[in-house]
Protein backbone atom coordinates (compact mmCIF):
# COMPACT_ATOMS: atom_id res chain seq x y z
CA UNK A 1 0.00 0.00 0.00
CA UNK A 2 1.21 3.53 -0.79
CA UNK A 3 1.19 5.82 2.23
CA UNK A 4 -1.42 8.51 1.67
CA UNK A 5 1.12 11.24 2.31
CA UNK A 6 3.12 9.94 -0.65
CA UNK A 7 0.90 12.15 -2.82
CA UNK A 8 2.52 15.20 -1.34
CA UNK A 9 6.01 14.22 -2.40
CA UNK A 10 4.93 13.70 -5.98
CA UNK A 11 2.95 16.91 -6.34
CA UNK A 12 5.69 18.97 -4.75
CA UNK A 13 8.31 17.75 -7.17
CA UNK A 14 6.44 18.18 -10.45
CA UNK A 15 6.66 21.46 -12.25
CA UNK A 16 2.94 22.01 -12.71
CA UNK A 17 1.87 21.16 -9.18
CA UNK A 18 4.70 22.47 -7.11
CA UNK A 19 2.57 23.19 -4.06
CA UNK A 20 2.24 20.33 -1.57
CA UNK A 21 4.70 19.76 1.25
CA UNK A 22 7.10 16.83 1.01
CA UNK A 23 8.50 16.23 4.47
CA UNK A 24 8.22 12.46 4.00
CA UNK A 25 10.79 10.34 2.13
CA UNK A 26 10.52 6.81 0.74
CA UNK A 27 11.99 3.79 2.53
CA UNK A 28 15.14 2.26 1.08
CA UNK A 29 14.41 0.18 -2.01
CA UNK A 30 10.92 1.65 -2.54
CA UNK A 31 9.89 3.89 -5.40
CA UNK A 32 6.94 5.06 -7.45
CA UNK A 33 5.99 6.19 -10.92
CA UNK A 34 3.37 8.89 -11.27
CA UNK A 35 1.12 10.23 -14.02
CA UNK A 36 -1.19 13.22 -13.80
CA UNK A 37 -3.37 15.36 -16.04
CA UNK A 38 -3.90 19.03 -15.28
CA UNK A 39 -6.09 21.69 -16.83
CA UNK A 40 -5.29 25.34 -16.05
CA UNK A 41 -7.46 28.33 -16.89
CA UNK A 42 -5.78 31.74 -17.08
CA UNK A 43 -8.78 34.06 -16.85
CA UNK A 44 -7.10 37.44 -16.45
CA UNK A 45 -4.38 39.37 -14.65
CA UNK A 46 -3.85 41.07 -11.31
CA UNK A 47 -2.17 44.41 -11.98
CA UNK A 48 0.59 46.03 -9.94
CA UNK A 49 -2.00 47.57 -7.58
CA UNK A 50 -3.86 44.24 -7.25
CA UNK A 51 -6.86 45.21 -9.40
CA UNK A 52 -8.31 42.72 -11.89
CA UNK A 53 -8.05 42.99 -15.67
CA UNK A 54 -9.84 40.40 -17.81
CA UNK A 55 -7.44 39.97 -20.71
CA UNK A 56 -4.58 37.69 -21.86
CA UNK A 57 -6.72 34.60 -21.33
CA UNK A 58 -5.31 31.19 -22.18
CA UNK A 59 -5.79 27.57 -21.24
CA UNK A 60 -3.39 24.71 -20.52
CA UNK A 61 -3.82 20.94 -20.72
CA UNK A 62 -0.75 19.26 -19.28
CA UNK A 63 0.37 15.68 -18.74
CA UNK A 64 3.03 15.11 -16.09
CA UNK A 65 5.24 12.04 -15.67
CA UNK A 66 7.40 11.47 -12.60
CA UNK A 67 9.40 8.83 -10.79
CA UNK A 68 11.06 8.76 -7.37
CA UNK A 69 13.16 6.23 -5.47
CA UNK A 70 14.41 5.84 -1.91
CA UNK A 71 18.15 5.06 -1.97
CA UNK A 72 18.29 4.96 1.83
CA UNK A 73 15.65 5.30 4.54
CA UNK A 74 16.34 9.03 4.57
CA UNK A 75 17.40 9.92 1.00
CA UNK A 76 14.97 10.09 -1.96
CA UNK A 77 15.53 11.26 -5.55
CA UNK A 78 12.84 12.44 -7.97
CA UNK A 79 12.77 13.03 -11.74
CA UNK A 80 9.81 14.44 -13.62
CA UNK A 81 8.81 16.23 -16.81
CA UNK A 82 5.49 17.66 -18.07
CA UNK A 83 4.14 17.69 -21.60
CA UNK A 84 2.48 21.10 -21.86
CA UNK A 85 -0.28 22.11 -24.30
CA UNK A 86 -1.30 25.77 -24.28
CA UNK A 87 -3.71 27.88 -26.34
CA UNK A 88 -4.48 31.61 -26.32
CA UNK A 89 -8.21 32.26 -25.89
CA UNK A 90 -8.27 36.02 -25.26
CA UNK A 91 -9.49 38.81 -27.48
CA UNK A 92 -7.55 40.24 -30.41
CA UNK A 93 -5.95 43.50 -29.18
CA UNK A 94 -7.08 46.85 -30.56
CA UNK A 95 -4.79 48.48 -33.13
CA UNK A 96 -3.56 50.84 -30.41
CA UNK A 97 -2.31 47.91 -28.32
CA UNK A 98 0.82 45.78 -28.88
CA UNK A 99 0.16 42.94 -31.36
CA UNK A 100 -0.01 39.33 -30.27
CA UNK A 101 3.04 37.11 -30.49
CA UNK A 102 2.93 34.40 -33.18
CA UNK A 103 2.25 31.67 -30.60
CA UNK A 104 -0.95 33.53 -29.65
CA UNK A 105 -2.01 34.80 -33.07
CA UNK A 106 -2.81 31.32 -34.38
CA UNK A 107 -5.18 30.64 -31.46
CA UNK A 108 -4.06 27.02 -31.70
CA UNK A 109 -2.55 24.44 -29.36
CA UNK A 110 1.20 24.75 -28.80
CA UNK A 111 2.50 21.50 -27.31
CA UNK A 112 5.78 19.96 -26.23
CA UNK A 113 8.00 18.83 -23.39
CA UNK A 114 8.63 21.63 -20.91
CA UNK A 115 11.24 21.42 -18.12
CA UNK A 116 13.03 18.51 -16.48
CA UNK A 117 12.65 18.57 -12.67
CA UNK A 118 15.30 16.89 -10.52
CA UNK A 119 15.05 16.89 -6.74
CA UNK A 120 16.84 15.29 -3.79
CA UNK A 121 15.33 15.12 -0.28
CA UNK A 122 17.22 14.08 2.85
CA UNK A 123 15.32 13.63 6.09
CA UNK A 124 17.18 14.92 9.15
CA UNK A 125 14.52 14.73 11.88
CA UNK A 126 11.86 12.19 12.69
CA UNK A 127 11.61 9.70 9.85
CA UNK A 128 9.64 7.47 9.67
CA UNK A 129 7.32 7.40 12.71
CA UNK A 130 8.05 10.54 14.71
CA UNK A 131 5.36 13.17 15.18
CA UNK A 132 7.79 15.80 13.85
CA UNK A 133 9.54 15.38 10.50
CA UNK A 134 12.00 17.83 8.91
CA UNK A 135 13.42 17.29 5.42
CA UNK A 136 15.71 19.70 3.52
CA UNK A 137 15.79 19.47 -0.26
CA UNK A 138 17.57 20.72 -3.35
CA UNK A 139 16.04 20.78 -6.83
CA UNK A 140 17.05 21.74 -10.35
CA UNK A 141 14.77 22.88 -13.18
CA UNK A 142 16.24 22.56 -16.69
CA UNK A 143 14.37 23.35 -19.93
CA UNK A 144 14.10 20.23 -22.08
CA UNK A 145 14.89 22.22 -25.24
CA UNK A 146 15.09 25.76 -26.59
CA UNK A 147 11.34 26.39 -26.79
CA UNK A 148 9.65 29.72 -27.62
CA UNK A 149 8.79 31.76 -24.53
CA UNK A 150 7.19 34.81 -26.23
CA UNK A 151 3.47 35.08 -25.54
CA UNK A 152 0.77 33.56 -23.36
CA UNK A 153 0.32 30.19 -25.11
CA UNK A 154 3.89 28.96 -24.63
CA UNK A 155 5.44 25.98 -22.90
CA UNK A 156 7.11 28.01 -20.14
CA UNK A 157 9.69 30.67 -19.37
CA UNK A 158 12.67 28.66 -20.58
CA UNK A 159 14.85 29.55 -17.59
CA UNK A 160 17.04 27.28 -15.49
CA UNK A 161 16.48 27.21 -11.72
CA UNK A 162 18.24 25.89 -8.63
CA UNK A 163 15.94 25.55 -5.61
CA UNK A 164 16.81 25.13 -1.94
CA UNK A 165 14.12 24.27 0.56
CA UNK A 166 13.04 22.71 3.81
CA UNK A 167 9.78 20.87 4.53
CA UNK A 168 8.34 20.07 7.95
CA UNK A 169 5.41 18.00 9.16
CA UNK A 170 3.89 17.84 12.64
CA UNK A 171 1.35 15.21 13.68
CA UNK A 172 -1.23 16.77 16.00
CA UNK A 173 -1.52 13.95 18.54
CA UNK A 174 -3.42 16.14 21.01
CA UNK A 175 -6.34 16.10 18.56
CA UNK A 176 -5.80 12.98 16.46
CA UNK A 177 -2.91 10.86 15.24
CA UNK A 178 -4.52 11.16 11.80
CA UNK A 179 -4.19 14.96 11.68
CA UNK A 180 -1.07 16.62 10.26
CA UNK A 181 0.07 20.21 9.76
CA UNK A 182 2.78 20.61 7.15
CA UNK A 183 4.62 23.43 5.48
CA UNK A 184 7.61 24.37 3.40
CA UNK A 185 9.86 27.24 2.38
CA UNK A 186 11.82 27.22 -0.90
CA UNK A 187 14.20 29.75 -2.41
CA UNK A 188 14.77 29.58 -6.17
CA UNK A 189 17.86 30.98 -7.86
CA UNK A 190 16.61 31.70 -11.38
CA UNK A 191 18.65 32.25 -14.53
CA UNK A 192 18.66 35.94 -15.45
CA UNK A 193 17.14 37.19 -18.70
CA UNK A 194 18.31 40.55 -20.10
CA UNK A 195 20.25 40.93 -16.83
CA UNK A 196 17.00 41.07 -14.82
CA UNK A 197 16.86 38.79 -11.79
CA UNK A 198 13.67 36.96 -10.83
CA UNK A 199 14.78 34.88 -7.84
CA UNK A 200 11.80 34.01 -5.71
CA UNK A 201 10.53 32.61 -2.41
CA UNK A 202 7.69 30.10 -2.18
CA UNK A 203 6.01 28.95 1.01
CA UNK A 204 2.95 26.94 1.99
CA UNK A 205 0.89 25.87 4.97
CA UNK A 206 -1.08 22.64 4.69
CA UNK A 207 -3.50 20.58 6.81
CA UNK A 208 -3.99 16.85 6.11
CA UNK A 209 -6.57 14.50 7.60
CA UNK A 210 -6.20 10.73 7.14
CA UNK A 211 -9.38 8.64 7.17
CA UNK A 212 -10.53 5.10 6.28
CA UNK A 213 -7.61 3.32 7.95
CA UNK A 214 -5.28 6.01 6.56
CA UNK A 215 -6.11 5.13 2.97
CA UNK A 216 -7.99 8.39 2.37
CA UNK A 217 -6.27 11.78 2.66
CA UNK A 218 -8.10 15.11 2.64
CA UNK A 219 -5.84 18.16 2.25
CA UNK A 220 -6.25 21.94 2.42
CA UNK A 221 -3.45 24.28 1.42
CA UNK A 222 -2.48 27.95 1.14
CA UNK A 223 0.57 28.92 -0.94
CA UNK A 224 2.52 32.15 -1.27
CA UNK A 225 5.08 33.47 -3.76
CA UNK A 226 7.26 36.59 -3.69
CA UNK A 227 9.59 37.43 -6.58
CA UNK A 228 12.77 39.18 -5.41
CA UNK A 229 13.37 41.46 -8.35
CA UNK A 230 11.56 41.42 -11.65
CA UNK A 231 9.71 44.33 -13.24
CA UNK A 232 6.29 45.80 -12.54
CA UNK A 233 3.83 46.22 -15.40
CA UNK A 234 1.78 48.99 -13.82
CA UNK A 235 -1.98 49.49 -13.52
CA UNK A 236 -4.71 51.05 -15.64
CA UNK A 237 -6.52 52.21 -12.50
CA UNK A 238 -7.37 55.93 -12.53
CA UNK A 239 -4.68 57.85 -10.63
CA UNK A 240 -2.17 54.99 -10.65
CA UNK A 241 1.41 56.17 -10.14
CA UNK A 242 2.71 53.48 -12.51
CA UNK A 243 0.85 52.91 -15.77
CA UNK A 244 1.50 50.23 -18.44
CA UNK A 245 4.02 49.27 -19.67
CA UNK A 246 5.42 50.22 -16.26
CA UNK A 247 9.07 49.31 -15.78
CA UNK A 248 9.29 47.57 -19.17
CA UNK A 249 10.86 50.65 -20.71
CA UNK A 250 12.45 49.13 -23.81
CA UNK A 251 11.08 46.93 -26.63
CA UNK A 252 13.50 44.16 -25.58
CA UNK A 253 12.20 44.15 -22.02
CA UNK A 254 8.57 44.34 -23.15
CA UNK A 255 9.00 41.36 -25.49
CA UNK A 256 10.05 39.23 -22.49
CA UNK A 257 7.48 40.57 -20.02
CA UNK A 258 6.09 37.12 -19.23
CA UNK A 259 9.57 36.04 -18.08
CA UNK A 260 10.47 39.18 -16.15
CA UNK A 261 7.38 40.22 -14.19
CA UNK A 262 7.59 40.61 -10.42
CA UNK A 263 5.10 37.80 -9.89
CA UNK A 264 3.57 37.87 -6.39
CA UNK A 265 0.56 35.77 -5.45
CA UNK A 266 -1.43 33.98 -2.76
CA UNK A 267 -3.36 30.85 -3.74
CA UNK A 268 -5.45 28.23 -1.96
CA UNK A 269 -6.66 24.77 -2.79
CA UNK A 270 -7.86 21.39 -1.65
CA UNK A 271 -6.92 17.84 -2.52
CA UNK A 272 -8.02 14.27 -1.99
CA UNK A 273 -6.26 10.93 -2.45
CA UNK A 274 -7.25 7.31 -1.95
CA UNK A 275 -4.68 4.51 -1.65
CA UNK A 276 -5.49 1.06 -2.98
CA UNK A 277 -3.23 -1.95 -2.51
CA UNK A 278 -1.31 -1.43 -5.77
CA UNK A 279 -1.81 2.25 -6.55
CA UNK A 280 -3.15 5.58 -5.34
CA UNK A 281 -5.46 7.99 -7.17
CA UNK A 282 -5.69 11.69 -6.40
CA UNK A 283 -7.24 14.98 -7.43
CA UNK A 284 -6.89 18.61 -6.41
CA UNK A 285 -8.07 22.12 -7.21
CA UNK A 286 -6.34 25.49 -6.83
CA UNK A 287 -7.40 29.10 -7.30
CA UNK A 288 -6.11 32.61 -6.73
CA UNK A 289 -6.60 34.57 -3.49
CA UNK A 290 -4.69 37.72 -4.41
CA UNK A 291 -1.46 39.07 -5.77
CA UNK A 292 0.32 41.62 -7.95
CA UNK A 293 1.64 41.33 -11.50
CA UNK A 294 0.37 37.77 -11.74
CA UNK A 295 -2.14 35.69 -13.67
CA UNK A 296 -5.56 34.80 -12.31
CA UNK A 297 -5.53 31.02 -12.53
CA UNK A 298 -7.61 28.02 -11.57
CA UNK A 299 -6.22 24.52 -11.90
CA UNK A 300 -7.67 21.03 -11.62
CA UNK A 301 -5.41 17.96 -11.44
CA UNK A 302 -6.12 14.24 -11.41
CA UNK A 303 -3.58 11.45 -11.36
CA UNK A 304 -2.32 8.08 -10.28
CA UNK A 305 0.75 6.90 -8.31
CA UNK A 306 2.02 3.34 -8.78
CA UNK A 307 4.50 2.12 -6.14
CA UNK A 308 7.20 -0.48 -6.66
CA UNK A 309 9.95 -2.18 -4.69
CA UNK A 310 13.21 -3.22 -6.33
CA UNK A 311 14.72 -6.61 -5.66
CA UNK A 312 11.50 -8.30 -4.55
CA UNK A 313 7.80 -8.37 -5.32
CA UNK A 314 5.73 -5.53 -3.88
CA UNK A 315 4.03 -6.44 -0.61
CA UNK A 316 1.11 -4.52 0.85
Amino acid sequence: MTCALGLLAFLAATNTSNVFAQASVLPRGFGSVSFSYQTIGHTGRLQTDGTIVRDSQSTNRDFVMGAEYGFTDRFTLFLGIPIVSSMYTGAIPLPTKPPLFPADQCRCWNSGFQNFSFSARYNIVGHPHSALTVTPSVASIVPSHDYDYHGQAVLGRGLRELQFGVDASQRIDAISDNLFVQGYYRYAVVQKALDVGTNRSNAAVEVDLLLADKRLTLSGLATFQVTHGGLRFGSTTLGSSLTPPGEFKSPELFDQRNRLQRDIYQRAGAGVMYSFQRMSVFGNFFGILGGKDTHIVNAVTVGVIIPFQLGRSFVN
